[in-house]
């Protein structure tokens, strides 16, 4: 089945439109857009640049897809934009493809929630199963994982990652990277535990939140350096998957601080 597309649309004949795309009142469509399989956009929402929307994605009016990134040091060039299958965005949220000098392209996951206002930035990377609530400011080039959740009014700043099934508490500001699993409040933000709410939802055992839960402790003891106390959990917890993908998100860049424990 072609598109439907209402005729206050305005959709540039390049663009390529998959079936049963419904495009609503007041739309208007660049000629480098791709919209896949069933995307629906209700009315009054843009999408411009090299941007791709993948199958069964729903946008709400006033948001605005694939327009040039914030970033003075873009020239213009042919980055993009790409979004997966089955996304809900919400009003008035923004998306930017990247930079020449970044990435060269935004990417954001599958299955994701994307509430009124959200703005995700130039050369970010966003995975699957995300959800943000309203307001939410995702800066250039940060990396949120898988399932991450995050409160209204949050902010991620550049070069942030965020790791899997981390919660953002509302109005947090992640300056420093947030642990896999791990649970942030505050600006700037310091962890305040792990994401029990989340890990029992999402059917971990309890065995293994049990052992996550002495391990993050033993982690951000005051007990040794740091760099020991890693080594020691490491050697206590070799077969417990999420423990070994938080230490592996702390080694994998040394260099970045992370979000700590309130003193």
């Amino acid at each position: 089945m072609s598109a439907n597309i209402h005729p206050s649309a305005i959709v540039d004949p390049k663009a390529e439109l998959g079936n049963n795309v419904e495009i609503g009142p007041f739309c208007i469509i660049g000629p480098n857009v791709i919209l896949q399989d069933d995307v629906v956009l209700m009315s009054n929402v843009t999408v411009d640049g090299h941007t791709q929307i993948g199958e069964g994605t729903k946008v709400y009016p006033y948001s605005i897809l694939g327009m040039p990134p914030q970033d003075f040091k873009y020239k213009g060039g042919p980055t993009r934009l790409i979004i997966g299958a089955r996304n809900i965005i919400r009003e008035h949220a923004t998306m930017h493809p990247g930079t020449e000098v970044g990435r060269g392209e935004t990417r954001v996951g599958d299955d994701g929630f994307f509430m009124v206002g959200v703005h995700i930035a130039h050369d970010c990377i966003v995975g699957d199963h995300v959800a943000l609530a309203n307001h939410v400011a995702i800066a250039g080039y940060a990396v949120i994982g898988d399932h991450v959740i995050s409160g209204g009014h949050t902010g991620v700043t550049q070069f942030t990652r965020v790791g899997r099934h981390a919660f953002l508490g509302g109005m947090a500001l992640a300056n420093a990277d947030v642990i896999p699993y791990g649970f942030v409040t505050r600006n700037p933000a310091h962890l305040e535990g792990l994401n029990l709410v989340g890990l029992k939802r999402r059917g971990f055992a309890r065995d293994v939140i049990r052992d996550m839960r002495t391990a993050y402790r033993l982690l951000f003891a005051e007990e040794g350096t740091f760099e020991e106390r890693i080594s020691d959990v490491a050697k206590l917890y070799p077969g417990n998957d999420p423990v070994n993908e938080i230490i592996a998100f702390i080694q994998s860049d040394q260099t970045k601080k992370l979000c700590m424990p309130h003193d």
